[in-house]
């Protein structure tokens, strides 16, 4: 059901298409539900590396582009290299042509977030990780030492940035657990489940051949769920094993090298992803790193049939009774022996349908952003993040 003509600006720290990744995945299904549901969004991109997209006027009245900066030194400046590279004096100008709600994604794109010139906007921060916790774990995978110690003290900067949530009304924060840890210091912080490409759970029954891991094996954390796979779950299974990512490590090649049944595929565009998805017998999802949640559990939940995750992935996103969860190379082992032999029945389907068509509806999510939105704008004007009826008595 659309709503009334209403317009907010979307601020995204990267172009959300091709939406290939978790971040811009959420960002830009985030813009589709909004453009479907009546809202007009001005979308305000960082660009690097990714090519301007006709796509997006498909969903957005107006998308500008902003080219980030880079640094020879990323350790310079006192601000997380993520914002101080997000800083263009353009966007600040564009946002001051009206007076509506400004939607920041991440704390990527909060470098204007306190500036006095937007003091009475009406300022959304989207959450998308506890960032200072996900670049600590970052750093504790990571071998290479520029980036490790780089991963420190971004975590660092990222602590103490995170004081400048302040500066918003609302915070929405994309997990359970983020919720959680905001709401202790910002009382107007809600959560608002990730947005994703999937309107209903399309699972097939019965089983498939292989057992499928995907994810961007440049980032640390997974290729070494990769490697986990690799060399400790799989040594003695006769299942095949799929990997599918981009940028592999040489650890991970070592680990492949020889064994029959494991292979890698690099560089799958989306729609061969989620067909691995779907053809998999189990979507294996071992993480080692638990802020946010992963856009990729909630596309296997919606398109796969069985998920084995361990804790780290599954717990406190209400997606635990959906999943099946091991925490070590024998419990991996034993419960994809187990799952093997298993059909993935009607019934799986059918509980799963039930829970993501209400918790992981895209368009009620769209409406649940936009009605906190609204009961802001009929506060009485305050400071930025004071408590309100409408979050007391909602989450």
């Amino acid at each position: 059901m659309k709503i009334e003509s209403e317009h907010i600006h979307l601020i995204a720290f990267d172009i959300p298409w091709p939406a290939n990744y978790g971040g811009v995945i959420d960002i830009f299904y985030k813009l589709k539900s909004l453009h479907q549901l009546g809202v007009k969004v001005t979308l305000h991109c960082y660009q690097y590396g990714r090519e301007q997209s006709e796509e997006l006027k498909k969903y957005a009245q107006e998308v500008y582009y902003y080219k980030r900066r880079t640094f020879k030194n990323p350790f310079y400046s006192k601000l997380p290299y993520i914002v101080a590279s997000r800083n263009t004096s353009e966007l600040l100008e564009n946002l001051l042509k009206d007076e509506d709600p400004i939607l920041f994604e991440g704390l990527h794109c909060c470098y204007y977030l306190s500036h006095p010139e937007l003091k009475r906007r009406l300022k959304i921060v989207r959450t998308h990780n506890v960032e200072h916790e996900y670049y600590s774990k970052l750093e504790e995978v990571e071998s290479n030492f520029f980036k490790k110690y780089f991963f420190r003290i971004e975590s660092e900067r990222l602590k103490r940035f995170e004081n400048q949530l302040k500066n918003a009304n609302l915070i929405a924060a994309i997990s359970p657990s983020d919720y959680a840890h905001f709401l202790k210091k910002y009382p107007k912080s809600f959560y608002l489940p990730a947005f994703h490409p999937n309107e209903t759970v399309s699972s097939m029954t019965g089983k498939g051949d292989y057992v499928f891991y995907h994810g961007n094996l440049s980032v640390g954390e997974n290729d070494q769920a990769a490697r986990f796979l690799a060399n400790e779950v799989f040594k003695d299974l006769p299942f095949p094993l799929i990997i599918a990512g981009s940028n592999p490590s040489r650890e991970l090649l070592n680990a492949i090298e020889g064994k029959e049944n494991i292979r890698l595929i690099n560089n799958l565009n989306s729609e061969e992803m989620l067909e691995y998805i779907s053809q998999a017998h189990i979507n294996v999802l071992p993480t080692f790193q638990s802020t946010g949640i992963k856009l990729k559990l909630i596309n296997s939940l919606y398109r796969g049939r069985f998920c084995l995750v361990n804790n780290q992935m599954v717990q406190n996103t209400g997606l635990e009774a959906f999943c099946v969860v091991a925490n070590n190379a024998n419990q991996f082992r034993k419960e994809i022996k187990r799952l093997m032999k298993r059909s993935f029945s009607e019934e799986d389907v059918a509980s799963r349908s039930l829970y993501l068509s209400t918790q992981f509806s895209n368009e009620a999510n769209a409406a649940v952003l936009m009605d906190a939105i609204r009961e802001e704008k009929m506060l009485p004007e305050s400071d930025p993040i004071h408590s309100g009826k409408f979050f007391q008595k909602t989450y």
